[in-house]
């Protein structure tokens, strides 16, 4: 017998809102899937870093251009080791005597330090060239070896020019720090533009023009006069002690007695020869009797006497020895009726009496 099935009619009022099962408010936001959310999150934290990578590149770029900027203009100073400058490329300006300045710049540094970087091109392999600095590197160099301490003086603060300056710039810069010092000579200026013209990488090879280049902030007269000196520094050069000590005047009376007595600079170096007790009096003496300013040098042919060493000049025994002093080495020469001392100091600001009662002490012990 089969069973019939019941239908119920089930009757929704008018005007009632439609419901819908829990959770399903069609008003609500959809809520993402846990991998859609990952998705979005990625691509906005990529896009914060980009925007992040970006600025620092460009910052990154504005400081390489401000450090290459600086580094031409030779504004960023390090501390370089003294054994890694070299000082090939350039040659130098300062005269082979004995710099008895040096000493004093030598106890500036050591009491205040240095105040003036020097300046260097940065080379291969580590090194460095020295462009500008020369009398303070040689301070720092002397302090490192009267102390030894490589922990204070084996560095020097230098100032790091950029690479490619042509070297006539770099000759001018060297030039033009120099002439702001006082006691640059006429015969260091003959000679710098001497060397440069010597130079084989420098364009320019006649002095005369060398000094054109070199001395472009100098007016046309002291150009004249360094010229004048070219002739007495090539004749001379090797001979003299103290050239840089020839005043202007004593140096252009005997450049123009050069041109006119063949012969008188050969006259002048027999003067010389194996005089190594000279002071720098007696040099200048006999350039003056030479160069007419006095005495009777004449024509330079008849040999001059010279000045108080007349007894000396036959059989001239002597002793020399060094000694080690804070200042440098000392040269000590004894001969007969003289005992000199040679020293990179200025003996003249000690005290008198103080100096009087050390030479009187030293007599003392000699003769004791």
């Amino acid at each position: 017998m089969s069973r019939k099935r019941r239908m119920f009619d089930i009757e929704i009022p008018a005007g009632e809102p439609e419901v819908f099962p829990a959770g399903k408010d069609e008003s609500a936001p959809q809520r993402r899937g846990p991998m859609a959310t990952a998705i979005t999150e990625t691509a906005e934290s990529s896009r914060e870093r980009a925007q992040v990578e970006a600025q620092i590149r460009a910052e990154n770029d504005a400081l390489a251009q401000e450090h290459v900027r600086l580094k031409r203009a030779g504004l960023i100073v390090d501390l370089i080791a003294l054994d890694s400058i070299d000082t090939h490329k350039l040659i130098r300006d300062r005269a082979p005597a004995a710099d008895f300045e040096l000493a004093e710049l030598v106890q500036s540094i050591r009491d205040i330090g240095l105040s003036n970087p020097i300046r260097v091109e940065q080379g291969r392999d580590g090194r460095y060239e020295l462009i500008q600095g020369w009398r303070r590197l040689s301070a720092y160099r002397e302090l490192l070896k009267e102390t030894g301490d490589a922990e204070t003086w084996g560095r020097i603060p230098a100032g790091i020019v950029a690479r490619g300056d042509a070297l006539e710039q770099l000759y001018r810069r060297m030039v033009d720090e120099n002439m702001v010092r006082k006691d640059i000579s006429f015969a260091e200026m003959a000679q710098l533009a001497l060397h440069y013209a010597m130079d084989p990488h420098t364009a320019e090879h006649d002095p005369d023009r060398a000094v054109a280049i070199l001395f472009k902030s100098a007016g046309y007269q002291k150009r004249s006069y360094i010229r004048n000196f070219i002739p007495v520094v090539q004749a001379l050069g090797e001979v003299l002690f103290y050239p840089q000590e020839i005043p202007r005047a004593l140096g252009l009376a005997l450049s123009q007695r050069l041109s006119e007595i063949p012969g008188l600079a050969t006259a002048i170096a027999g003067e010389f020869r194996n005089w190594d007790t000279r002071s720098i009096k007696d040099e200048m003496d006999v350039l003056r009797r030479y160069a007419g300013q006095g005495g009777d040098a004449g024509d330079g042919a008849d040999e001059p006497v010279r000045p108080g060493a007349a007894p000396l000049r036959e059989g001239r025994a002597k002793t020399t020895f060094q000694l080690a002093r804070p200042q440098g080495q000392a040269k000590c020469v004894a001969a007969n009726g003289r005992l000199e001392i040679r020293l990179p100091r200025d003996f003249s600001a000690i005290d008198r009496r103080k100096l009087e009662m050390a030479v009187a002490s030293l007599l003392d012990q000699i003769e004791g």
